[in-house]
Formats: structure tokens, C-alpha cells, sequence
């Protein structure tokens, strides 16, 4: 059996698996199992390839498609829109937050799915009920963030390029600044971050680059030895190796770090390893450090809770049930515990001791 990766809407790709002797030709559409039912794609990429990128589970791939079905989707495409649009207005009439992004029909028409963002939950089990009795079928409304409704919608990046979600990146992995703090590059929101609304992917590519190269230099802001004396590392050009240094008298000089290993060697002083870990990569719901700590929230957070997708047969969850009940707290020493009998003093007292009322 030969994997092959089928490209569907949305920049929606899966593996499945070919039976047959001889491999699919690229682009060829093929029909392959779904949900309860069969859907149309496009062969998007097959043999090493698809090892490589394969993720997941696979399904099987049943056969090529005719013209009249390939055509058929095209059609199947059109109605999107319009689907997406009458459910807008059922979304609006119900008054919930939450924005429609896109619509898909599968191709035997036994789902609608329906793909959306909020900020927020959203109680959407009536508007499951009013959309499965308009259309006469599956509902399934699938909450997705904003980089993934950007891979979805697709578009031209400021790069001049179409997106890098949308095209080759298989997986979306969090940015946070520092990110951008390793690189050096500016940290005004408006020049970081992408259509998304979120930091650019793109940051990610060179991130290990910087980390490891930093490694070679000297910390900036540390004093070191060298033929002038002790003096201060101002500045690292990681691209033509250079060192920039300020001595005791404040004359500043730039040196190679090459020379600058071999000068520090030839008085004694040889440089130690500076070599740090690389800086982590934290999730969304992490701050980064520092004064932009806010920036990044605003930037590249993730809504907290993600509705579960289900469909119109599913069974809603109990509207009351918003998240897990938290752990009760032990109140602490101004809690009214302190001068309670039987409890210790403040710094350890016998049971017996009464407490001193000066808690300093």
C-alpha cells in the first residue's frame, strides 16, 4: 500500500492509504473515507514525501475520481458561501459571539461543517438544532484560532509570498517576543506580526541560528581581561564576528572575536565558555518577561477554553458547567488564625507560647 497525503478545502490536508499496485498521479482527485460517509480531494503529495510529512492516523483512499464528480465539487465549493452566510444569520439572530469563518460541505453532502472563532465559550446548542433542521443534515462547528482561520482563508504575506501555514508549514507552533528579543529586532507589535493578528511564524526559522551563534561570544555588559585592561562588552555582530569593547578611559574599539579568544589567551585570561541554554519556547498562555509582558498577551494568546466540536446529535454539556471548580485555598497568617489558641507563633513557638502581638 502507498501513503498518500490528499489536499482538501481550507488548506485541510490528511493521509490515507492506496491499495492499489500503481501510486495516484499527483493532483488527481481521489475519493476517501470521511466521516460517516466519503469525501473528494486532491493527491497533494505521495511516496517519501508523505512519509516525511505524515502525522496522525490514516484512513484508506477508495478510488480515483470520474470528471463528473471532480466537477461535481467544484459546484459543492459555490455553495459554501451561501451556507456560510445563512448560518451567519442564525448566529446573529441568536446573539452569539462568535464569527463564521468558513463553511465545507463534504462531498456525499452528510455534514456541513462549520468553522468559527470567539474569544469566549459559546452555548451554541440551539443554533445546532436550528441549523441541522435547515439543511437536512450533520452540523458540526468546529472552533478554530486565528492562525489556523488565517491557513484556512489564506492570503499574501507582507513578504510578498502567499502564507506560510497556508502553503508548506505542516504544524502552528506559538511565537511569543522572545522570540524577537533574541533576534534583536524591533518590538512594536505593528512590524512583528502577521495578518493573523498574532507574531509572524516566520520568526521561528532563524531563532536557533541566533541562540546558538550568541553562544560563541562573550555576554554583553560583562567586564573581561584583555592586553588594555579590563574592559566592557558593549555590543556582538554575530554576522561579521566582531566584538565591540569600551576600556576603563571610555575609548571604545571593535576587534574579532577571533583575535579577541587569542588576545585574552596570550595574558592568561582566556575566555570562559559562555555557552547558556537556548531560550525556551513558551506556550500562549505564557508572559514573557519584562515591560511587554501585556504586548504578548494581546498578541499571541489563544482563547483559554475551546468549545468541543460536536454535531447536531450530540449531547450539550450542562450550560452551568463553565470550567473546573477551583481548589480551596488555606488562608494564611492574616486569615484571623493567628492569635487563635493552640496555634504556633510567628516564628515557631510551642502551642503553649502565647503569640506576640508585634509580628514584624
Amino acid at each position: 500500500m502507498h501513503l498518500i497525503e490528499v489536499a482538501f478545502k481550507g488548506n485541510r490536508k490528511d493521509f490515507f492509504l492506496w491499495e492499489a499496485e500503481e501510486p495516484p498521479p499527483l493532483k488527481a482527485g481521489v475519493i476517501v473515507d470521511a466521516d460517516r460517509g466519503e469525501d473528494l480531494g486532491f493527491v497533494y503529495a505521495l511516496g517519501e514525501l508523505a512519509e516525511k510529512r505524515k502525522a496522525g492516523t490514516t484512513k484508506k483512499a477508495r478510488r480515483l475520481a470520474t470528471a463528473e464528480e471532480v466537477q461535481r465539487v467544484g459546484e459543492l465549493r459555490e455553495q459554501d458561501e451561501d451556507a456560510r452566510r445563512r448560518a451567519m444569520e442564525r448566529v446573529k439572530s441568536n446573539d452569539l459571539a462568535m464569527k463564521l469563518s468558513d463553511a465545507e460541505w463534504q462531498w456525499d453532502r452528510k455534514k456541513l461543517t462549520l468553522y468559527f472563532t470567539a474569544d469566549k465559550r459559546v452555548d451554541f446548542r440551539t443554533l445546532v438544532r436550528e441549523l441541522a433542521s435547515m439543511f437536512r443534515t450533520r452540523i458540526e462547528l468546529k472552533q478554530i484560532g486565528v492562525r489556523d482561520e488565517a491557513k484556512r482563508l489564506d492570503g499574501i504575506g507582507r513578504c510578498g509570498r502567499q502564507y506560510c501555514s497556508a502553503s508548506w508549514l505542516p504544524e502552528l507552533r506559538p511565537v511569543n517576543l522572545g522570540v524577537a528579543k533574541d533576534q534583536r529586532l524591533s518590538l512594536n507589535p505593528s512590524q512583528i506580526s502577521g495578518a493573523c493578528g498574532r507574531l509572524m511564524c516566520c520568526l521561528r526559522y532563524e531563532h536557533e541560528f541566533y541562540v546558538q551563534s550568541r553562544k560563541r561570544f562573550p555576554k554583553e555588559g560583562r567586564l573581561i581581561k584583555t592586553k588594555r585592561g579590563e574592559e566592557k562588552v558593549v555590543a556582538n555582530d554575530i554576522f561579521r564576528e566582531r566584538v565591540t569593547l569600551r576600556g576603563e578611559d571610555g575609548e571604545v574599539r571593535i576587534v574579532l572575536l577571533t583575535e579577541l579568544r587569542d588576545e585574552a589567551e596570550s595574558i592568561g585570561a582566556p575566555l570562559p565558555a559562555l555557552a547558556t541554554a537556548p531560550a525556551p519556547i513558551r506556550s500562549d498562555d505564557e508572559n514573557d518577561e519584562g515591560e511587554l509582558a501585556a504586548d504578548e498577551e494581546t498578541l499571541d494568546l489563544e482563547p483559554e477554553a475551546v468549545e468541543p466540536t460536536r454535531d447536531a446529535e450530540a449531547e450539550a454539556p450542562d450550560p452551568g458547567e463553565t470550567g473546573e471548580r477551583r481548589p480551596h485555598r488555606r488562608r494564611g497568617r492574616r486569615g484571623g488564625r493567628r492569635n487563635r489558641p493552640g496555634n504556633r507563633g510567628p516564628r515557631g513557638g510551642t502551642p503553649d507560647a502565647p503569640s506576640s502581638g508585634g509580628d514584624s
